[in-house]
């Protein structure tokens, strides 16, 4: 079974996420903030990472920088509300 970490900090959002990909068949881990994700990343290594870039602490492109600088290779999906690239 396929992995996926959501790093999420609105409670609601994360939840959705996990539900909707539980629904088809993904085992789903949530973490909070971006010191959560990193550490979950480094013991599960999962096989997708769902990425808020807008988290307290280490912001969504921080912890994709220090996940690619210890060897993770994961596809990471960005998640945001903002409205230019």
């Amino acid at each position: 079974m396929a992995t996926i970490l959501v790093v999420e900090d609105e409670f609601a959002v994360a939840r959705g996420l996990q539900y909707a990909l539980q629904q088809e068949g993904y085992e789903v881990t949530v973490a909070s903030n971006g010191e959560e994700g990193l550490a979950v990343a480094g013991e599960l290594a999962p096989d997708l990472i769902v990425l808020d870039v807008r988290l307290p602490g280490i912001d969504g492109f921080e912890l994709l920088r220090r996940l690619r600088a210890t060897g993770s290779k994961a596809p990471v999906l960005m998640l945001t509300a903002r409205d230019d690239e």
